[in-house]
């Protein structure tokens, strides 16, 4: 008898794909304010300074919710995760969406910013699942493996929650 392969990503998986696209969004972000840089080099610079800390937080911001939430919502997976052969899914099987792109990234923040322990739940949960995870109500599966539509329907999330307004 054969174990069968477990469908969710594992952690290391998920680091790799979470670093390839982490180098590939923030290079995106520098070749844009390298080119803006340049233009500002020509054209003189912008006073107050303040201005100029705001508009490159901005646009930093910007360049990684579009990055994230653009892939996840749209394909399911960013490059990163492509690569690793991994893909993210909400309850009905589809990409994820928008507003759950955008929990989901918050939740991946809050889970680096408190020293990663929000990845700590994807060693210990049946479906590998993150804070992030949890947040919006999604997993991250192998791309190349079937899963049943009944195993990806687990309690409501944040995001279902207040789309129907019920409370815990």
């Amino acid at each position: 008898m054969t174990a069968q392969p477990v469908p969710y990503a594992g952690i290391a998986t998920r680091a790799v794909a979470l670093a390839i696209d982490a180098v590939l969004s923030q290079g995106i972000f520098l070749t844009g304010a390298a080119m803006l840089a340049l233009i500002g080099s020509l054209v003189g610079d912008i006073r107050p300074q303040w201005v100029v800390t705001i508009v490159v937080g901005a646009g930093w911001a910007l360049t990684v919710v579009c990055y994230f939430v653009g892939f996840w919502a749209v394909a399911g997976q960013t490059p990163g995760m492509r690569l690793m052969h991994v893909r993210v899914l909400a309850r009905d099987g589809a990409p994820p969406g928008t507003v759950r792109g955008v929990v989901r990234l918050v939740g991946l923040g809050l889970s680096i910013i408190l020293l990663f322990t929000g990845f700590l739940p994807v060693l210990v949960d049946d479906r590998r699942r993150g804070l992030a995870d949890f947040l919006a109500g999604t997993v991250v599966v192998y791309a190349d493996r079937e899963i049943p539509l009944a195993d990806l329907r687990p309690a409501m999330s944040l995001v279902e929650r207040d789309m129907t307004g019920q409370s815990s």
